[in-house]
């Protein structure tokens, strides 16, 4: 039974640079990898690629579970391919909070997608990570552009976690609603609509027309509320994934949005700003990481004590700090 070849950082590089497809597969693997050697093997592939990332239109797609968000994925990835875009899809799979495992499911879920060359799809499990995203996301966007994919979509899991986290690395943050899905999910939806830049209502199409356009003039006037003052006004408008109506609307409205960022000069003030979240995010965990490594003893005394009611939390966060 042969064994696949060991790939140095040189091979890595080179694959994914020349659009070697197995090569960057397995480069995706070694980003997502929590193996010390395989993350500084990892950092070293992504300093070398850095200088070919930044071009690619970064979209976040998000909304509530039983939207459509596949398939006006698959809808709207055929449409970017057919206009000769190579695109990437970074699907976000629920896990569970209890064994770690996932579905992932998004490629079954987009079949015709899938087959596609000029499309790569890659279901990644969440692990907790803040707003359904995984921790290694930002990474993997980065092969991507490197790659020479135009379009990298994120699809987060959408279940009312802090979407934010989503908002915070892609260029436009795509929300996708229902018509009529009832006032439970009005909290959800209020914290969305504050970082939305484009909010379409899907599955616009037989008899769900009506409530879809009365559900639309709704949220043009919520969205007027949050966007007081502001030079962007997220537009709202409906399409159907599964028929594939207005799906070319959307992305218009996208494109629209990421021409206003161009012009504007905010594109380049919030990548920068992005890098540097990125920067405190990767080094709030690391510390966290290395804390819980090197002081297992008294951080595992500390949760002990805060269990059966002798220290407060706060007091035993002094008392770990100043050990």
């Amino acid at each position: 039974m042969s064994t696949r070849r060991q790939l140095s950082v040189n091979d890595y590089v080179d694959g994914v640079l020349n659009f070697d497809l197995t090569v960057f597969a397995r480069a995706v693997t070694l980003i997502e990898s929590n193996r010390r050697e395989h993350i500084e093997m990892a950092q070293e592939v992504l300093n070398a690629i850095l200088p070919h990332t930044g071009k690619a239109i970064r979209v976040g797609i998000t909304g509530v579970p039983g939207v459509g968000k596949s398939t006006f994925i698959e809808s709207l990835g055929n449409q970017l391919i057919d206009e000769g875009n190579r695109l990437a899809v970074l699907a976000v799979d629920p896990s569970s909070s209890v064994k770690g495992g996932s579905i992932l499911g998004d490629k079954t879920r987009m079949e015709s997608l899938s087959r596609r060359p000029e499309a790569f799809i890659r279901p990644s499990p969440t692990r907790g990570a803040l707003g359904g995203v995984h921790r290694k996301t930002r990474e993997s966007m980065l092969l991507c552009e490197a790659a020479g994919f135009d379009v990298v979509l994120v699809e987060t899991v959408g279940v009312g976690q802090s979407e934010t986290a989503v908002a915070r690395m892609v260029d436009t943050f795509l929300v996708l609603m229902l018509a009529g899905a009832g006032d439970e999910l009005q909290g959800i939806k209020k914290g969305i609509l504050e970082v939305a830049d484009v909010l379409a209502i899907n599955k616009a199409d037989g008899d769900n027309v009506d409530r879809a356009d009365k559900a639309r003039r709704n949220y043009k006037n919520a969205i007027h509320l949050f966007a007081a003052g502001n030079d962007w006004v997220p537009p709202v408008v409906t399409c159907s994934g599964l028929k594939s109506d207005g799906v070319d609307g959307v992305w218009q409205r996208v494109m629209s949005h990421r021409e206003y960022l161009t012009d504007s000069g905010e594109l380049a003030k919030k990548r920068e700003s992005q890098r540097v979240d990125w920067l405190r995010s990767l080094l709030e965990q690391e510390l966290v990481s290395r804390f819980k490594s090197e002081k297992a003893a008294e951080f595992a005394a500390a949760e002990e004590a805060v269990r059966n009611g002798e220290l407060t939390p706060t007091a035993a966060v002094v008392q770990l700090l100043n050990s």
